[in-house]
């Protein structure tokens, strides 16, 4: 028998504590990770990344449990190549915070099927639950508000026309992003 300040162990104890100790600090590390939401781990499959060339998984991307914007335009449309630099800007600082999306229109049409696009540049703007984003005063801050022609439910807010950074980030605030 070994004996550990004082205390005696037999092989049989060991064979015991060894896996129950195991099996504590698994749930230990489990319970952290679970209970703490904040980093988001970015994953190497390019959810955060600006442009969306080939699929946009809406739902992927309300899984993350983040504000979204979705911006539709075009590289060549004059308002959305002025807010080009700001999106990039904004993905990079905000990014784990928000998720911000780029659509080229244009060259991507069928990514823009199923949403409200009668002109470029439009914003699509979903709140951290995944919900289309309510805002206080959709008049004020220029939004539109669609809902379901079927259920009458709110499915999507947009703006039309350029966003400056101010605007972004104070529909951001609002939806919580400090």
């Amino acid at each position: 028998m070994d004996k550990i300040k004082g205390v005696k162990f037999s092989k049989n104890m060991a064979k015991i504590l060894i896996p129950l100790l195991i099996a504590v600090a698994i749930g230990a590390i489990w319970y952290l990770k679970s209970s703490n939401k904040t980093p988001i781990v970015i994953d190497d499959n390019h959810s955060f990344d600006l442009y969306v060339t080939d699929s946009l998984d809406i739902e992927k991307l309300k899984a993350y449990g983040l504000p979204i914007m979705i911006d539709f335009g075009a590289d060549t449309c004059i308002p959305c190549t002025e807010m080009a630099p700001v999106l990039k800007q904004l993905n990079q600082e905000l990014r784990g915070k928000v998720i911000i999306k780029f659509v080229d229109v244009w060259k991507y049409q069928s990514l823009a099927e199923g949403y409200p696009i009668s002109v470029i540049p439009t914003q699509i703007f979903f709140d951290k639950d995944g919900k289309p984003y309510t805002p206080k005063d959709p008049e004020a801050s220029q939004m539109q508000m669609y809902s379901s022609k079927d259920t009458k439910e709110h499915a999507f807010t947009t703006h039309e026309g350029g966003m400056t950074k101010e605007q972004i980030l104070s529909v951001f605030k609002e939806m919580g992003v400090e």
